[in-house]
Protein backbone atom coordinates (compact mmCIF):
# COMPACT_ATOMS: atom_id res chain seq x y z
CA UNK A 1 0.00 0.00 0.00
CA UNK A 2 1.64 3.27 -1.16
CA UNK A 3 1.26 6.22 1.19
CA UNK A 4 -0.33 9.50 0.15
CA UNK A 5 2.62 11.76 0.97
CA UNK A 6 0.54 14.96 1.20
CA UNK A 7 -1.68 13.38 3.86
CA UNK A 8 1.33 11.92 5.68
CA UNK A 9 3.11 15.29 5.73
CA UNK A 10 -0.02 17.10 6.96
CA UNK A 11 -0.37 14.52 9.77
CA UNK A 12 3.35 14.75 10.56
CA UNK A 13 3.15 18.52 11.01
CA UNK A 14 0.45 18.00 13.64
CA UNK A 15 2.77 15.63 15.50
CA UNK A 16 5.99 17.65 15.17
CA UNK A 17 5.08 21.36 15.10
CA UNK A 18 8.71 22.36 14.46
CA UNK A 19 8.28 21.18 10.85
CA UNK A 20 5.98 24.13 10.11
CA UNK A 21 8.83 26.49 10.96
CA UNK A 22 11.43 24.62 8.90
CA UNK A 23 9.52 25.24 5.67
CA UNK A 24 9.08 21.61 4.64
CA UNK A 25 6.14 21.50 2.22
CA UNK A 26 6.94 18.40 0.20
CA UNK A 27 7.92 14.83 0.86
CA UNK A 28 9.02 12.63 -2.05
CA UNK A 29 8.73 8.88 -1.31
CA UNK A 30 9.06 5.96 -3.71
CA UNK A 31 8.88 3.06 -1.25
CA UNK A 32 12.65 2.83 -0.82
CA UNK A 33 13.99 6.39 -0.80
CA UNK A 34 12.78 9.65 0.69
CA UNK A 35 13.59 13.27 -0.14
CA UNK A 36 12.64 16.41 1.79
CA UNK A 37 13.22 19.55 -0.31
CA UNK A 38 13.73 22.49 2.05
CA UNK A 39 14.11 26.24 1.60
CA UNK A 40 17.15 27.92 3.10
CA UNK A 41 15.36 31.10 4.26
CA UNK A 42 13.66 29.72 7.44
CA UNK A 43 16.79 27.69 8.27
CA UNK A 44 19.46 30.34 7.91
CA UNK A 45 22.03 31.25 10.56
CA UNK A 46 23.85 34.51 11.32
CA UNK A 47 26.35 33.80 8.53
CA UNK A 48 23.66 33.45 5.86
CA UNK A 49 24.17 29.68 5.55
CA UNK A 50 22.13 26.73 6.75
CA UNK A 51 21.74 26.52 10.53
CA UNK A 52 23.27 23.31 11.80
CA UNK A 53 20.42 22.69 14.22
CA UNK A 54 17.87 22.84 11.41
CA UNK A 55 19.91 20.43 9.32
CA UNK A 56 20.21 18.02 12.24
CA UNK A 57 16.47 18.19 12.93
CA UNK A 58 15.54 17.63 9.29
CA UNK A 59 18.00 14.74 8.94
CA UNK A 60 16.59 13.12 12.09
CA UNK A 61 13.01 13.53 10.85
CA UNK A 62 13.88 12.17 7.40
CA UNK A 63 15.14 8.89 8.86
CA UNK A 64 12.12 8.73 11.17
CA UNK A 65 9.78 9.24 8.20
CA UNK A 66 11.45 6.55 6.11
CA UNK A 67 11.25 4.04 8.97
CA UNK A 68 7.64 4.93 9.75
CA UNK A 69 6.55 4.80 6.09
CA UNK A 70 8.20 1.41 5.54
CA UNK A 71 6.34 -0.05 8.49
CA UNK A 72 2.97 1.60 7.82
CA UNK A 73 2.99 0.34 4.26
CA UNK A 74 3.38 -3.16 5.68
CA UNK A 75 0.45 -2.75 8.05
CA UNK A 76 2.46 -2.06 11.20
CA UNK A 77 1.66 0.70 13.68
CA UNK A 78 4.91 1.42 15.51
CA UNK A 79 6.49 3.98 17.77
CA UNK A 80 9.70 5.01 16.03
CA UNK A 81 12.54 6.73 17.88
CA UNK A 82 16.10 7.63 17.07
CA UNK A 83 18.39 5.79 19.47
CA UNK A 84 21.76 7.10 18.28
CA UNK A 85 23.08 9.53 15.72
CA UNK A 86 26.41 10.87 14.55
CA UNK A 87 26.59 14.02 12.44
CA UNK A 88 29.33 15.28 10.13
CA UNK A 89 29.02 18.82 8.83
CA UNK A 90 31.02 18.72 5.61
CA UNK A 91 30.20 21.97 3.78
CA UNK A 92 28.05 25.03 4.34
CA UNK A 93 24.51 25.00 2.98
CA UNK A 94 24.31 28.09 0.78
CA UNK A 95 20.92 27.71 -0.92
CA UNK A 96 17.75 25.64 -0.83
CA UNK A 97 18.65 22.06 -0.01
CA UNK A 98 17.32 18.53 -0.06
CA UNK A 99 17.61 15.87 2.61
CA UNK A 100 17.88 12.31 1.29
CA UNK A 101 17.69 8.90 2.90
CA UNK A 102 17.25 5.47 1.35
CA UNK A 103 17.24 1.85 2.37
CA UNK A 104 20.54 0.15 1.60
CA UNK A 105 18.84 -2.88 0.07
CA UNK A 106 15.30 -3.25 -1.32
CA UNK A 107 14.60 -6.10 1.12
CA UNK A 108 15.50 -3.99 4.19
CA UNK A 109 11.88 -2.85 4.62
CA UNK A 110 10.58 -6.43 4.58
CA UNK A 111 13.30 -7.53 6.99
CA UNK A 112 12.49 -4.66 9.33
CA UNK A 113 8.78 -5.52 9.29
CA UNK A 114 9.51 -9.22 9.85
CA UNK A 115 11.65 -8.44 12.92
CA UNK A 116 8.92 -6.19 14.34
CA UNK A 117 6.34 -8.94 13.84
CA UNK A 118 8.59 -11.59 15.42
CA UNK A 119 10.08 -9.63 18.33
CA UNK A 120 7.80 -6.62 18.74
CA UNK A 121 10.68 -4.28 17.92
CA UNK A 122 13.50 -3.82 15.45
CA UNK A 123 16.40 -1.52 14.60
CA UNK A 124 17.30 0.15 11.33
CA UNK A 125 20.63 1.85 10.60
CA UNK A 126 20.32 4.68 8.05
CA UNK A 127 22.60 7.20 6.39
CA UNK A 128 20.93 10.57 5.83
CA UNK A 129 22.44 13.30 3.67
CA UNK A 130 21.68 17.00 3.42
CA UNK A 131 22.66 18.11 -0.07
CA UNK A 132 23.07 21.51 -1.66
CA UNK A 133 23.75 21.67 -5.42
CA UNK A 134 24.17 17.87 -5.31
CA UNK A 135 27.07 18.23 -2.86
CA UNK A 136 26.76 16.49 0.50
CA UNK A 137 26.85 19.17 3.21
CA UNK A 138 25.84 17.03 6.17
CA UNK A 139 25.90 13.29 6.70
CA UNK A 140 24.16 11.63 9.59
CA UNK A 141 24.43 8.02 10.67
CA UNK A 142 21.27 7.23 12.59
CA UNK A 143 20.01 4.18 14.40
CA UNK A 144 16.21 4.05 14.55
CA UNK A 145 14.20 1.72 16.76
CA UNK A 146 10.64 0.67 15.94
CA UNK A 147 8.40 -0.75 18.66
CA UNK A 148 5.09 -2.34 17.69
CA UNK A 149 2.30 -0.54 19.55
CA UNK A 150 0.23 -3.75 19.56
CA UNK A 151 2.91 -5.62 21.53
CA UNK A 152 3.98 -2.77 23.83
Amino acid sequence: MQTNTDEFLAWLKTQIPLLEHLGIDELVWDGRALELPTPLAPNVNDKGTGFGGSQAAIATVAGWCLTTLCLRERGLDCDVVIADSHLKYLKPVTRNFVTRVALDMPEDAENLAARVRERGKARLQLTVQVCCREEVCLEMQGLYVAINRDSA
